[in-house]
């Protein structure tokens, strides 16, 4: 009996220990048109926000669960995402394909007016645009884009108000987690060394969930200049909007927090 429960006691511990692994993925990136292998493509997990990139053979391995999403990006190709399967985890490697940039380009199809000579009749043919620009007097910024191609317009003008970090929580809305990831990401080695070589914006973009324009109106309410936002590589610009949101916590204590 007394080595019967030994035995499970040792099972548990052995399963427990087992449970507590950190589960990862393996694989190997190519390109889509000549199946030769890719060397350095940036590999993000964007759920649990660690990176790595593939060596001289085109390898990578990645901390990462079922359900985690990768972002992997190389220069000229086209970046895709892919959803890690639990038959990846249980099976081992495997081989993603990356397109070429050139390759990946749809067809675009231009629809030119057709001129009839009557104005009354071109006249109503020409596409109508309702942008709206809106300014507000003593602060920095020329002016707010609104429209059909900026629903949100009003909303950053009313942000501009508050300070820079109100203007940072306003962009993200309701996404408070997208936040949290400044701090992992800034902790994170391969993502920092990644993004210290980047100037496109797209790993920042896709890891806090939005996009180019909105990242330069936060770093500019975070009083940097306009040279910085054009010049900066993609760690700078994290480290920018990570000091404006700790400045701003500090700033804040006494207020209820909302991140």
């Amino acid at each position: 009996m007394r080595y019967y429960y030994i035995t499970i006691l040792l099972f548990l511990f052995t399963t427990l220990g087992f449970s507590q692994d950190h589960t990862t993925v393996k694989g190997t990136v190519v390109s889509s048109s000549t199946g030769g292998i890719l060397e350095s493509v940036n590999i993000v997990n964007l759920n649990q926000v660690v990176g790595t990139s593939t060596d001289d053979k085109g390898r990578f391995e990645i901390k990462a669960e079922a359900n985690d999403t990768l972002h992997l990006s190389y220069l000229g190709y086209k970046s895709i995402k892919v959803l890690v399967t639990n038959d990846w985890i249980k099976f081992g490697d495997t081989q993603i394909e990356l397109t070429e940039l050139a390759l990946a380009l749809e067809e675009v199809v231009v629809n030119q007016l057709q001129l009839t000579g009557y104005l009354e009749v071109d006249i109503k043919q020409m596409p109508i645009k309702t942008n709206y620009r809106y300014s507000i007097s003593g602060l920095p910024n020329k002016g707010y884009e609104a429209g059909n191609n900026s629903p949100n317009a009003v909303n950053k003008v009313l942000g501009a108000i508050f300070n820079p970090a109100d203007f940072l929580y306003n962009i993200f809305g309701k996404k408070p987690k997208e936040l949290r990831k400044l701090r992992q990401m800034k902790e994170d080695d391969e993502i920092r060394n990644n993004l210290a070589s980047r100037f496109d914006r797209e790993m920042l973009t896709v890891l806090l969930q939005v996009d180019k324009h909105d990242l330069d109106e936060i770093v500019s309410h975070c009083n940097y200049s306009k040279d910085f936002i054009e010049t900066a590589n993609d760690l700078q610009i994290l480290d920018a909007i990570s000091e404006c949101y700790e400045e701003y916590k500090v700033l804040n204590r006494n207020r209820p927090s909302r991140f």
